[in-house]
C-alpha cells in the first residue's frame, strides 16, 4: 500500500490538442514493474469478476512485477486476443479495476492497480521488439467459416475458428479492416498501426480477408451457405446506425452524426488536408451533443480539425456522464468547454441552410430513472443560444440493420439486435452465429471480444458435431 500509483506519461495538453499523435505515452519497464508490484495477489481474485474474458489478472501482474513481461503476455493472450487495444480503450475503472482490493482499501478506484496500463506495456513491448510467440493452429478440418465484419468480435471469432483448423474468410464492407477500431476510435487514442498489426496476425494464421465486400448487398447470408459452401457464418456487423435527437434543424448543412464525423477523420484521414481526398466541414465553433466516449472523441477531434471553440452539451451533470473519467479529463485539459445540465432544443440555420447556432435549455436533476441515474428535467423559460457553425450528434447508435433486413428467418428483438442462444451465440438460423454490438447494442471492445470468443466456441462445437 506504500507503493505510489504510477501516473501515465502523456503529451502536453496544449500541444496534443493540435496533433493526432497518441496522448498517453505508455509506461517504462520500471514503471510497469512498480505498478504490477502493487497487486496484493488476493486469493479470491476479485478483479477477474470484472473482466468479460476472465483474464488471470493476478497471474499476469505477478509475472510483470518480476520483469517477465513475455510470461505476463502469454497469460493475457490465453484468453484475450487484443491486449494492446484493450489496454488503451477498455473502461478498466468500470470493469477489472472497479473490484480491485487496493482501490477499495484506499477508497478510490483511481488508486486501484492500473491493470490496463500494465497490459498495454506488455503487448507494446512484444510488438515493438518483434518477440511475440507464433500462434499454432490445429490440423485442417476441411470446414469453411465466413466472418462478416472485422471489428473486435469478428477478429476474435475469426482467430479462434482458424486456430481450430477451419478455413476462415472475413468479409469487410469498408476498404480497411478493424471495424469501430479504425472508423470510430481516433488515432490519438488508438494508433491504427496497432489495429493493422492485429489484422496481419490473422492473415498469418490463414484468415482470408475480402474488403469492399458488403454482405447483405454484394452477397446475402443465405448465399454464403447455399452457393459459396460455407459451413458456418458469424455475423459481427456492429452498432453502426447513428441515432438523432429528432429536433428541428437536424437537416441543416453542418450537422453530422458522430459516426460520419469520426469516420471521415479516422478511417478516411480527412485531417491530412492536402494529402487525403476526403472533404470535411471546416467548423470553427463546434457543438457536440452527448456525454459518452463517442462525444469525447468527436469533441477532441474537432479541436484537431481546426475548431477554435468546442462545446460539449450534456443534459445531466458530470457525475452522471457515462464517458470514461480519463477521456473527460483529457478533453477538459485540451480546452473543450463543458455545458452540463443543458440540452439542444433546436438547431438554428441561416438563409443558406447552414448552421448558425444551437438553442439550448437548462435542466435540473429530478428523481432517478429506471437505470438509477437521476432524470433531467427542463427548466421552463431557460432558453439561450450558443453560436455554432457545426453540430455533431453523439447520442448513441443502433444495431446495423442490413443483415436482419436481408436475411429471412433471422430473429431480432425490438431494438433490432440479433437474438442468439446465450450459451452458443447461434441465431434462429442453424449454422449462423452472431456476436458483439449487433447482439448487445453499443458496448465495449472487451465485451464484444467475449461475444466473439463464445460464438467461436459455439461454431467449433457445431462443426465438430457435423
Amino acid at each position: 500500500m506504500a507503493i505510489p500509483p504510477q501516473a501515465m506519461p502523456e503529451q502536453d495538453a496544449v500541444e496534443r490538442a493540435h496533433n493526432m499523435k497518441e496522448v498517453a505515452l505508455g509506461y517504462t519497464a520500471e514503471m510497469a514493474k512498480c505498478e504490477a508490484s502493487r497487486c496484493m495477489q488476493c486469493p479470491t481474485k476479485p478483479c477477474m469478476q470484472g473482466c468479460p474474458v476472465a483474464i488471470n489478472i493476478p497471474g499476469f501482474l505477478a509475472k510483470a512485477a518480476e520483469g517477465d513481461f513475455a510470461g505476463a503476455l502469454k497469460i493475457i493472450k490465453s484468453t484475450s486476443l487484443l491486449p494492446a487495444v484493450c489496454g488503451r480503450v477498455c473502461p478498466q475503472e468500470k470493469q477489472c479495476q472497479k473490484f480491485c482490493t487496493m482501490g477499495k482499501l484506499l477508497k478510490d478506484v483511481d488508486k486501484s492497480v492500473a491493470i490496463g496500463r500494465v497490459e498495454r506495456f506488455c503487448a507494446d513491448l512484444a510488438r515493438e521488439s518483434n518477440s511475440e510467440e507464433p500462434v499454432t493452429c490445429a490440423p485442417k478440418t476441411g470446414k469453411k467459416v465466413a466472418v462478416i465484419g472485422s471489428g473486435p468480435a469478428s477478429i476474435t471469432a475469426a482467430a479462434d475458428c482458424a486456430k481450430a483448423g477451419h478455413d476462415v474468410t472475413m468479409f469487410e464492407a469498408f476498404h480497411k479492416c478493424g471495424g469501430v477500431l479504425v472508423y470510430g476510435i481516433p488515432e490519438f487514442r488508438l494508433p491504427k498501426a496497432i489495429v493493422q498489426h492485429e489484422v496481419e496476425g490473422l492473415q498469418k494464421i490463414g484468415v482470408k480477408i475480402e474488403t469492399n465486400y458488403c454482405v447483405g448487398r454484394t452477397r446475402k447470408v443465405a448465399d454464403l451457405i447455399a452457393k459459396d459452401g460455407f459451413d458456418a457464418v458469424f455475423v459481427g456487423t456492429g452498432a453502426g446506425l447513428p441515432k438523432f435527437m429528432g429536433i428541428p434543424g437536424e437537416n441543416l448543412n453542418g450537422v453530422f452524426s458522430a459516426n460520419e464525423y469520426l469516420t471521415r477523420a479516422n478511417l478516411m484521414k480527412a485531417y491530412l488536408e492536402g494529402e487525403a481526398d476526403t472533404p470535411f466541414w471546416h467548423g470553427k465553433k463546434v457543438a457536440v451533443l452527448g456525454g459518452g466516449n463517442v462525444a469525447m472523441d468527436a469533441s477532441r477531434m474537432a479541436l484537431r480539425l481546426g475548431a477554435e471553440k468546442v462545446y460539449l452539451i450534456y443534459r445531466r451533470s458530470l457525475e452522471e456522464m457515462p464517458a470514461r473519467k480519463e477521456e473527460v479529463h483529457h478533453a477538459k485539459q485540451e480546452g473543450v468547454e463543458f455545458h452540463m445540465l443543458e440540452n439542444a432544443k433546436q438547431i438554428l440555420g441561416d438563409e443558406n441552410g447552414n448552421v448558425k447556432g444551437v438553442e439550448c435549455l437548462k435542466y435540473e436533476l429530478g428523481e432517478p430513472d429506471a437505470s438509477g441515474r437521476r432524470s433531467p428535467v427542463a427548466v421552463a423559460g431557460s432558453e439561450f443560444v450558443l453560436d455554432a457553425d457545426t453540430v455533431v450528434v453523439a447520442v448513441g447508435n443502433a444495431s446495423n440493420p442490413l443483415i436482419p433486413a436481408t436475411t429471412d428467418g433471422l430473429e431480432v428483438n425490438k431494438r433490432g439486435n440479433i437474438v442468439v442462444n446465450p450459451e452458443t451465440n447461434m441465431t434462429s438460423i442453424p449454422g449462423v452465429f452472431a456476436g458483439g454490438d449487433i447482439v448487445l447494442g453499443a458496448a465495449t471492445v472487451i465485451l464484444a471480444m467475449g461475444e466473439g470468443r463464445r460464438a467461436a466456441a459455439g461454431i467449433n462445437a457445431y462443426l465438430a458435431s457435423k
